[in-house]
């Protein structure tokens, strides 16, 4: 896909881009979800996901195992889990039970092979996302099989240890709230405001991570990643709330799907959540287009597609 670019400005990041540069960006954007089928992408990256979750699930209680005891982390995992739809939450949680109960007595060697065949079942998502943001930055994909899962993987356990990593500030926010008891709903209420703060600074992580080692170009200088990471965790967090909204109000998915009414709605939130991280990956693309100064870190240019 190419699109004209009206003019170009030379800037070193994006928030120094004028406005009138943003308006020529955002119409970009918008003819490239469609030039791009970024809905049909996130489809194919929402059933990928889907198919990660229980070996992601597994890479996350056998690293959490490294420092504490697995059958603590769905306890501690109860935080994180509220905040995706509630329907989708259930078939989370189901898998974690079955994961810890698997998990329980793994050591040494044995926790070591676990893990890395986890996060080798994991990969389907970083690699389903990965050819995506080929597409986004109108790339081929070139890296040999090695280098390709090498990265995968990368982006995988990055993901694991970002999950890691909310599931202990999880727990310390769950101590402050039961040290805090009796203090009035304001107090519980500022607490609630926390964990989804840290959970969107942990989804923006994420999504900088994706999108810096993802595409098969040279890596973005990390302040041209910040834009694209705002607006995907802002979405994403809106999206969220909007689907558990929408499920709870107007989705008589048990009705329609019976027993199948939480995985419809666990892929219907994946699916959005696909979306808003292409997105953003979308308008860093094209933000990074309406400058004419170099925005890749030094390297070898990759080839376009």
């Amino acid at each position: 896909m190419s699109i004209r670019i009206a003019q170009q400005v030379h800037v070193d990041a994006p928030w120094k881009i004028p406005p009138r540069a943003w308006w020529e960006i955002s119409k970009r954007v918008w003819i490239a979800t469609s030039a791009n089928h970024l809905g049909l992408l996130s489809a194919g990256v929402a059933y990928y996901a889907f198919l990660s979750i229980a070996p992601l699930l597994a890479a996350v209680v056998l690293t959490y195992g490294l420092i504490g005891d697995p059958a603590l982390v769905q306890r501690h995992m109860a935080a994180i889990v509220t905040v995706v739809p509630r329907d989708a939450a259930t078939i989370i949680n189901d898998q974690l039970m079955g994961v810890v109960s698997a998990a329980k007595g793994t050591t040494g060697l044995g926790l070591v092979l676990a893990l890395s065949l986890a996060l080798y079942g994991a990969t389907r998502a970083a690699s389903a996302i990965m050819e995506a943001l080929n597409i986004v930055y109108a790339r081929k994909e070139e890296r040999g099989i090695i280098a390709f899962y090498r990265v995968s993987i990368g982006i995988t356990f990055s993901a694991v240890l970002v999950v890691v990593s909310g599931v202990v500030t999880a727990t310390v926010i769950g101590l402050i709230q039961t040290l805090l008891t009796g203090w009035g709903s304001g107090v519980l209420l500022a607490i609630k405001a926390v964990t989804w703060v840290c959970a969107g600074l942990l989804a923006s992580l994420i999504f900088a991570l994706i999108y810096r080692f993802g595409p098969n170009r040279r890596k973005a200088q990390w302040q041209w990643l910040t834009v694209g990471s705002a607006t995907a965790t802002v979405c994403w967090l809106l999206v969220t709330l909007g689907v558990s909204f929408y499920v709870s109000r107007f989705g008589n998915y048990n009705e329609t799907y019976g027993s199948l009414g939480a995985v419809v709605v666990l892929q219907l939130w994946l699916f959005a959540s696909s979306y808003v991280v292409l997105l953003g990956a979308q308008i860093n693309a094209e933000a990074e287009r309406q400058t004419s100064a170099d925005t890749q870190v030094a390297g070898p240019m990759q080839k376009a597609a």
